[in-house]
């Protein structure tokens, strides 16, 4: 998507319609989010970001494109490619390098604090359970 598109209680909207470079991509503003943060991220070729920690906010990460080494603690890196994701606790210091030297990756991250909210899916009033 190219644009962002909204409707009665929705947004969508792709990568490219919320910023152009590297950088990050404030998904969250963009699509109106409000129940927990997240943000896309481009990481130019062979970048390595600081490193930073949080007070409470959990962060799962997924590489979108290209293959990052995430430094976590003083006791691991992990390197992940396209498809996976990284939970990260929220006083464990981490960073992440692009570790491709000719080519930009891309990841996504959701942060949160308070909890997992349960299943609470319903299905409308007057509609069967598609099961």
């Amino acid at each position: 998507m190219t644009e962002i598109t909204t409707g009665d209680g929705w947004a969508a909207g792709g990568i490219d319609a919320m910023g152009a470079g590297w950088g990050f991509r404030k998904v969250r503003k963009e699509l109106g989010v409000t129940a927990f943060g997240v943000n896309a991220v481009v990481l130019p070729p062979g970048y390595a970001t600081g490193r930073h920690l949080h007070e409470r906010q959990e962060e799962l990460y997924f590489v979108h494109q290209g293959r990052i080494a995430f430094t976590l603690g003083d006791d691991g890196e992990v390197s992940l490619g396209a498809g996976d994701f990284v939970r990260v606790a929220p006083s464990t210091v981490r960073s992440l390098r692009n570790e491709s030297p000719d080519a930009d990756a891309v990841y996504v991250c959701i942060g949160g604090a308070g909890g997992y909210v349960g299943r609470d899916g319903l299905v409308p009033e007057g509609e069967a359970n598609p099961r």
